[in-house]
């Protein structure tokens, strides 16, 4: 997780982000520096490790809290870098923090790439995919920030298999991330089926998940808007599953989705109001989890 120092509404990302709405708050960065600290608070009281870096105020980089979109940590010590549709998130991918990271977490081998943001072709690590790791599957909606050749590359390079599907908000516009309305956790996966257009589409997806042995659990467009499709499952040092989610997702869902998600996992979710608004994204996108 990367701790914010300059945390505000990024103009560059909002051409295509429905989710964000900008601030006028002054206090924009200290709001979003507390929610940051008491997710982590929160995630570390429960047994969760967490590796915290701090972001440098230069290179300007307004959207640092979300380090999931440039970097995706996987076994044998494993990276990849990914291309980025806003110029100054691509700022995101400091050598001095990638090198620290190298060196903290003994990484051996980089998957860059990056060479696709020359082709204007975007994939926003784990926002634009929803990774299925046991099953190497890797679920995409379609966007501006999700090319289905840059998808490809990850696959081929990962040795995953591509599922690749539309999905709109309730304007008609497409969901910018697949991790807004798509969570894929080890028995379940918990998905915004109304936001999938094409019954043609709607079938494979649900498909490919129920063959992944997997349950589907559905939340609304209206869930979704208030990030409830924005989760992750994480595994604890003592080996207990924990769903983790903003408050405002978890007052989004019903009694009986509560019910149901409680049955695999514990849920944890701290308020992030403040990120969510200006940044548009929500918990699962502050955490890249580390393999």
């Amino acid at each position: 997780m990367i701790q914010p120092v300059s945390f505000s509404f990024n103009a560059e990302t909002a051409v295509n982000n429905a989710f964000q709405s900008e601030s006028h708050d002054r206090h924009v960065q200290e709001k979003a520096l507390q929610e940051f600290e008491e997710l982590v608070t929160l995630l570390q009281d429960n047994g969760i490790e967490v590796t915290v870096m701090k972001d440098t105020p230069a290179p300007y980089t307004p959207d640092a809290v979300f380090p999931n979109n440039w970097v995706s940590f996987h076994h044998h010590h494993t990276i990849c870098l990914y291309p980025m549709f806003a110029e100054n998130r691509r700022r995101e991918r400091k050598p001095a923090l990638i090198e620290a990271l190298r060196a903290r977490l003994h990484i051996q081998k980089v998957i860059d790439l990056t060479c696709f943001e020359k082709e204007h072709l975007f994939l926003e690590g784990t926002g634009s995919m929803v990774l299925d790791r046991s099953n190497h599957i890797a679920y995409a909606c379609i966007s501006p920030r999700t090319s289905e050749k840059a998808l490809a590359a990850f696959c081929k390079a990962m040795e995953y298999t591509p599922v690749f599907f539309e999905a709109y908000d309730k304007k008609g516009i497409p969901v910018y991330h697949t991790n807004v309305m798509m969570c894929v956790a080890e028995n379940y996966a918990v998905i915004c089926l109304e936001s999938i257009t094409s019954d043609a589409q709607k079938m494979m997806l649900t498909n490919t998940v129920k063959h992944s042995g997997k349950t589907i659990i559905p939340i609304s467009s209206a869930q979704m808007e208030q990030f409830a499709g924005n989760m992750l499952q994480l595994e604890n040092r003592q080996g207990e599953k924990l769903l983790v989610m903003s408050s405002r997702a978890y007052a989004s869902l019903t009694a009986a989705q509560i019910s149901q998600l409680q049955q695999y996992n514990r849920i944890l979710h701290s308020s992030l109001a403040t990120i969510e608004s200006n940044g548009g994204g929500s918990a699962r996108c502050m955490i890249a989890e580390i393999f």
